[in-house]
């Protein structure tokens, strides 16, 4: 808004064509085109949707890998995963490229001569309209840890859980979830998923006991700590077992 405020207040009128003509100096929009990181030209524009903030990609991407805050106003972006709210803006980047002459091109020779140095073939992935920078969470953050080839801890992934019901075939009550299946951060502990059952089944706390190959599981072991110790190289998801302890009279 404020760069589109800048160039409308120095539009004038060509008298020849009757059109508005920009007349402005590239180094007095340089605040609001140039990454806050690396002190270039946007590249790959991509923008905070907390703050509107923006940066090229790479930068606030490598930046999102040690941090979860705005480098420039320190809003928090995400808990647990700060490059979920990054969104690639292609009228800034646009912008960018029309304003500084040989940018593009530029852009283009590098990325060319980068590619021919290491023998790789460049894949060029065809645009949408909607690009919420799914690539970059694709490339640099896994969701879920069920990949067999990758390692099975990131920046905050996303865990896959089977909760199966044990107990005796004698059991009044069946207590079996409608939905068996559950998402959640690898920072989530087996506490929180205690809860998650005793609000689902209506049970209280000291009746539900989690399980993990027939071993019990303490309350503070987190779903990184139980993957990595329990379940890695197996498949996903990581099956779980929780019973229900009967009231005592």
């Amino acid at each position: 808004m404020r760069l589109r405020n800048q160039l409308q207040s120095v539009c004038e009128m060509d008298p020849l064509r009757n059109e508005e003509v920009v007349k402005v100096k590239i180094k007095e929009l340089n605040e609001q085109i140039v990454c806050y990181l690396c002190a270039g030209y946007f590249i790959d524009a991509t923008t905070i949707t907390e703050c509107l903030h923006t940066f090229c990609k790479s930068c606030i991407v490598k930046y999102l890998q040690t941090s979860k805050y705005c480098p420039l106003c320190n809003i928090k972006i995400h808990e647990t995963q700060p490059l979920l709210n990054l969104k690639l803006d292609r009228v800034m980047q646009d912008i960018v490229y029309k304003l500084v002459p040989q940018l593009q091109e530029n852009e283009e020779r590098r990325i060319r001569e980068f590619y021919q140095s290491r023998g790789l073939e460049r894949v060029l992935q065809p645009s949408t309209e909607e690009d919420p920078v799914v690539d970059v969470t694709q490339q640099s953050l896994s969701l879920s840890v069920s990949q067999s080839n990758s390692h099975y801890y990131k920046n905050d992934e996303h865990v896959s859980l089977c909760l199966e019901r044990v107990g005796s075939a004698k059991d009044k009550k069946n207590y079996m979830l409608q939905q068996k299946y559950v998402r959640c951060s690898v920072r989530a502990e087996i506490r929180h998923l205690r809860r998650l059952l005793c609000h689902r089944l209506g049970v209280p706390p000291t009746q539900v006991q989690m399980l993990c190959d027939n071993k019990t599981l303490p309350d503070n072991m987190t779903m990184k700590r139980l993957w990595l110790t329990l379940w890695y190289g197996k498949p996903a998801p990581l099956v779980l077992s929780y019973s229900i302890r009967e009231k005592r009279r």
